[in-house]
């Protein structure tokens, strides 16, 4: 028979049996046992559960008793004794008041105030600076010696030195705005103007003139300005807008304008330009060694479409300037430019009408351009009729020769009077919706004998073409400016 526990064998009576079955345990002691009791206590319980019970006091006397153990220990913070200055007076006071930063209103002073003794002697007059440097500005219609007579030069000198500085430059070609730095020097006494000791003005882009006293009398040396004419090329994708991205790389709109009204000499500019074009510009520069830069007029007008380059050099002959290609051949006689920057909307023939509802004969074409786009002769005219004419609106009517006439209907404003002779590319109106329009474009017409045509139907067979000397000159030209660098 197996005994189960100590229990079991106490009862039993077996004694000696306990002995050998394990070795006795010694009892913990107190401390132990405290230390084993607190062990299984919850002091910090949920307040928020099981309110009332024992373990809920427990944890609220535990929280009382954290609380008033921080308060026991926290510092205790006193006032600090401080000391102040005792306040200023007398001389200590206006010697601070001298040296402090304040407003006026609390008696402020910039500096301690000496009086004057024994020593300091009255001046009968304030003394004048031995110099003055003064600035005039030429203006338009302005006289030379008027300007400096304005400065403070007496009229005399003003006349005398007016005439040293002609005989070296013509004061005729000196440009409203230009600007004189001037140095008077010393007077004997207020009732005469002071002498003019040195002066300096830019007289031309590639010239500055300078004025001095040597010896008493007045000298002018002119000083030559080093200048660097080589041309600005400008290259770079049409993108959105062939004026703006031109724009955008750096060329004038003047010189834009020009390139614009090249091209149209050759292609259509808004239906035969597309965005992935390469624009090429070059335009006349001139750098001084000074650092200033003046651009000038276009040189050469190229566009790179298709694997095909349109390349226009501008030649100037018997005073008049035209736009030659890379061979030699010039402008066409005749051709009918684009007389407005758009895309075409409808062309010539019968089509459905979009105002009237029925199939009608559209004698022209529909170019559509921005409200306000300006509008163009397609060539040298006469203004035939410059007015409002019915379902056309705002309309300009151009005689030209062969027996040629345009239209150019729904402009937003007429810029041409009847009688008036245009030139090809001058403005005319501007792109408007009048008469029976549904949006802003321009209706282009164009009459042969009379009768209308397609504008685009014109033969173009009158060319202009350089030979002999001119054309060796020409393709010379041609080589110089296809040599230059972009952006250089």
């Amino acid at each position: 028979m197996f005994l189960r526990s100590d229990h079991d064998l106490q009862a039993a009576g077996g004694a000696a049996a306990l002995s050998f079955a394990r070795a006795p345990v010694a009892a913990p002691a107190p401390i132990e046992r405290l230390r084993a009791a607190l062990h299984d206590v919850d002091w910090t319980p949920d307040l928020g559960s099981r309110i009332g019970t024992r373990d809920w006091w427990r944890g609220l006397i535990t929280c009382t008793a954290l609380i008033g153990g921080l308060y026991t220990l926290m510092p205790r913070f006193e006032p600090m004794p401080g000391l102040a200055p005792a306040p200023l007076a007398g001389s200590d006071w206006e010697e601070a008041r001298s040296q402090a930063i304040a407003p006026l209103a609390w008696g402020a002073t910039s500096g301690r105030r000496m009086a004057a003794n024994d020593l300091v002697r009255p001046l009968a007059e304030t003394p004048e600076r031995p110099i003055e440097e003064r600035t005039a500005t030429f203006g338009a219609g302005d006289d030379f010696a008027r300007v400096l007579q304005r400065a403070g030069v007496g009229g005399a000198e003003a006349v005398n030195v007016t005439a040293l500085i002609a005989r070296a430059v013509p004061l005729s070609s000196l440009k409203p705005g230009t600007q004189l730095d001037l140095t008077l020097g010393r007077r004997p006494n207020k009732q005469v103007p002071r002498p003019l000791d040195a002066m300096t003005f830019r007289a031309r882009f590639d010239l500055n003139v300078a004025v001095s006293r040597v010896g008493g009398a007045l000298v002018v040396t002119p000083q030559p300005i080093a200048i660097d004419n080589t041309p600005l090329r400008l290259r770079g994708i049409v993108g959105q807008s062939l004026y703006r991205s031109a724009r955008a790389a750096g060329a004038p709109a003047k010189a834009v304008e020009t390139y614009l009204r090249a091209l149209a000499t050759r292609l259509s500019i808004g239906s035969d330009v597309r965005s992935d074009n390469v624009f090429d510009i070059i335009i006349e520069r001139a750098r001084a060694a000074t650092g200033e830069v003046q651009l000038g007029q276009l040189l050469y007008a190229g566009l790179e479409r298709d694997g095909r380059k349109v390349q226009l050099v501008r030649w100037d002959e018997d005073g008049r300037a035209s736009w030659y290609d890379a061979t030699g051949t010039g402008e066409r006689r005749g051709q009918m430019a684009m007389p407005v920057d758009g895309r075409l909307t409808s062309n010539y023939g019968v089509r459905f009408h979009p105002i009237l509802g029925i199939m009608k004969m559209h004698k022209g074409l529909d170019i559509g351009a921005p409200y306000g786009a300006p509008i163009r002769a397609a060539m040298d005219g006469v203004v035939a009729f410059a007015g409002r004419s019915g379902g056309y609106g705002n309309f300009v009517k151009l005689v030209h020769g062969g027996g040629y006439a345009s239209g150019y209907g729904h402009m937003s404003r007429i810029a041409v009077n009847p009688g008036t002779r245009v030139s090809q590319g001058q403005v005319i109106g501007y792109v408007g919706s009048t008469g029976l329009s549904t949006g802003p474009h321009l209706h282009y017409e164009l009459w042969r004998g009379g009768v209308a045509v397609n504008p685009r139907s014109v033969s173009y067979s009158e060319l202009q073409r350089l030979s002999g000397e001119a054309l060796r000159r020409f393709k010379a030209k041609v080589a110089q400016l296809l040599a230059v660098k972009t952006g250089a």
